[in-house]
């Protein structure tokens, strides 16, 4: 049984946590256990009175026949007299003695079985009542939570989920209540009938001796005080127990409502716990949701079920993705997705305050947060990063003097991270002049290209309405350069200009805090192809190009100045939507993260822009052929080829930026 300091916290009733539930089991196994035994203790001590009560009936019965021996007359010899004279005294000793066990078994009754039964009558009966009372009330609470998390708020739908769950609370504060009692009340229960039966009987032993051991007087004197003293115990417990219960029954019908958290969204957490619906598949085409509760351990997702004693995990999040989807029949839902692609699982949580959270927290962890020495510190910093990413600045270089890297900042993108078009030198472009404020940005490549690119540009190599081109082959065989670099499409955005490298850098900002602001973390894997006289974007798995540039389209190109892992670059177009036959200049920039140093792929370019000036003049294009290693085709070599592991499962589809 539990120990006197062991009990049921009410202020936790409201929660329902694992934790509660564990030792709540624990109370209703011991309130079970302990039914048993009082109903067994119950029967053993009825057997006992049965004995006495039929003891008293037979000493009863004993001085009835004695006194009817004389009235049977019976053939009366010498001594007869005497005998009945005799047997009368043994009548009226037996009558004596038949009162003094009528007295006894009364007193068992009273004080020996009558304690017991109303025990098990009136304490254990109403824990038992009170359990189910709070299974039903718990039932409905869920039975009446489900329809809201489908989306259906009603005014009327989310009082009556206030007031079941406020019933539900109220159930389980008087059950907490009935077994934190139980444990004082049952050790009361186990002494009182022991007392008045060892009162009874020396009741009964001094009816017959006077006299009587001071010891057994003395021990039963202390019982009895420490009867008294667990009474008043309990007397002090219960009256805090209710006072604390109206306390907690007093606050507003808000707290008891779903989607109503008046906190703001904690996006710094790198640990949380909590209830979830998962969705489960149970056929070929149906599922089912359960609601289970979760909890983050270290860099792991893990799973508590109902009646369970610990958890277990269920996915590694290190690396790992999140993203919010959306569900046919229920709201809040994010699906968590391991590295390789393999493992997924759709969650929905209760509120839009948890959703946000969870995929916040998920983020984190995922990032690899929790193994630093300062955890909450490197969360915090991140989370105002991300916010103050999006917040207006008055000029790129006030941006580049607060630079982690002034050295890299004074020198953006290193030597091959420019084009070859000259950049304005003077004051910095204001981020308005730079990009429209309010432009869209897109984060998938996936998409039918050609929607997207009509809008930006004209001219070049275009995509049918099924984003595939018509032909597979990306290169001409002439080509005297051909790198091919993995790559993780971060998002494009239509620009003001391509004559300024800065807009690269804007372009990078927006796009990583809009990300970031939106906890869009999915990206899209492919192969960016650079030859001397185009850049093109092929699927790995289709070798499919979705979107193939003429190299004198791109006008801009730059690295990240500290994240070496991004770059982009600026195409020119026409748009002819004013209806002018030369058509008026629209630029777009493009943002990637890739495998390795983005001033590579800047370089490759680079070179790429030099062959195809140099092809101009055989005397410049012999002396680059000179200077440069060639393969065995003629062509340049620059780097080892990246994809040769992109198809082992590291590169999947959709993995997860680390931008």
């Amino acid at each position: 049984m539990p120990a006197v300091h062991h009990k049921l916290l009410l202020e936790d009733a409201l929660q329902d946590s694992p934790q509660t539930r564990s030792l709540l089991s624990v109370f209703e196994e011991d309130s079970g256990m302990l039914t048993d035994y009082t109903n067994q203790l119950l029967q053993t001590l009825q057997r006992v009175f049965g004995a006495q009560s039929e003891m008293g009936l037979a000493t009863e019965q004993l001085s009835q026949q004695l006194l009817d021996y004389e009235k049977k007359n019976f053939a009366l010899g010498k001594g007869d007299e005497e005998v009945i004279c005799t047997l009368q005294n043994f009548a009226k000793t037996v009558g004596e003695l038949n009162s003094i066990h009528s007295d006894l078994a009364s007193q068992m009754a009273d004080s020996m079985v009558f304690p017991l039964i109303q025990f098990r009558e009136k304490d254990l009966t109403e824990i038992s009542t009170l359990k189910e009372i709070f299974s039903i009330a718990t039932d409905v609470y869920i039975c009446m939570l489900n329809p809201l998390l489908c989306g259906q708020l009603k005014n009327d739908l989310v009082k009556e989920v206030a007031y079941t769950r406020r019933k539900q609370h109220q159930a389980s504060l008087q059950y907490y209540c009935a077994l934190n009692a139980l444990q004082y009340r049952k050790r009361v229960a186990m002494l009182e009938p022991m007392l008045g039966y060892t009162q009874a009987q020396i009741s009964f032993f001094k009816k017959g001796i006077e006299l009587v051991s001071k010891k057994m007087e003395t021990f039963l004197s202390s019982v009895s005080k420490m009867t008294q003293n667990i009474q008043a115990q309990l007397d002090v417990e219960a009256e805090a127990m209710r006072t604390s219960q109206k306390e907690l029954l007093s606050v507003e019908d808000t707290v008891y409502m779903p989607d109503k958290d008046s906190d703001s969204v904690n996006r710094t957490l790198i640990q949380k716990a909590g209830y979830l619906n998962i969705r489960n598949k149970t056929g070929l085409v149906t599922t089912a949701w359960d609601r289970l509760f979760f909890f983050t351990q270290g860099g792991n997702l893990m799973c508590q079920p109902r009646g369970a004693v610990a958890g277990g995990m269920v996915l590694d999040l290190d690396n790992s993705s999140v993203m919010a989807v959306e569900c046919e029949d229920r709201r809040y839902c994010f699906q968590i997705t391991s590295p390789t692609g393999k493992t997924s699982m759709i969650l929905q949580a209760e509120s839009k305050k948890e959703y946000e959270e969870w995929i916040c927290t998920v983020n984190n962890i995922s990032r690899q947060i929790y193994l630093t020495d300062n955890p909450e510190a490197v969360a915090i910093r991140l989370n105002q990063t991300a916010i103050q990413a999006v917040t207006p600045i008055t000029s790129f270089e006030k941006r580049q003097e607060g630079s982690a890297n002034p050295d890299r900042s004074a020198k953006p993108g290193g030597v091959h991270a420019s084009g070859s078009d000259s950049q304005k030198t003077g004051a910095a472009p204001e981020p308005e002049d730079l990009i429209a404020p309010g432009t869209p940005i897109q984060f998938d490549i996936m998409l039918p290209a050609s929607e997207f690119q009509d809008q930006n540009r004209a001219g070049g190599r275009r995509t049918n309405p099924f984003g595939e081109t018509d032909d597979c082959t990306t290169e001409n065989d002439d080509s005297l350069l051909q790198q091919v670099f993995v790559v993780r499409f971060q998002g494009s955005m239509a620009v003001r200009c391509g004559d300024n490298q800065e807009v690269i850098y804007e372009a990078m900002r927006q796009v990583l805090a809009a990300r970031a602001i939106h906890n869009i973390f999915r990206t899209t894997e492919s192969h960016l192809m650079v030859t001397s006289s185009s850049l093109s974007l092929i699927d790995p798995q289709t070798q499919v190009t979705r979107i193939s540039f003429q190299l004198e389209e791109v006008c801009q190109f730059a690295a990240h100045q500290e994240n070496g892992r991004l770059m982009g670059f600026v195409v020119e177009g026409r748009d002819w939507s004013d209806g002018n036959e030369e058509g008026e200049p629209s630029f777009s920039a493009f943002v990637f993260e890739s495998n390795t140093e983005g001033e590579k792929i800047c370089y490759t370019i680079n070179l790429a822009k030099e062959i195809t000036e140099a092809k101009k003049d055989p005397e410049a294009l012999a002396k680059l052929m000179k200077n440069m290693p060639l393969t065995n085709d003629g062509k340049f070599l620059l780097l080892e080829p990246e994809t040769g592991n992109s198809n082992t499962g590291e590169s999947q589809e959709d993995l997860e930026s680390e931008a």
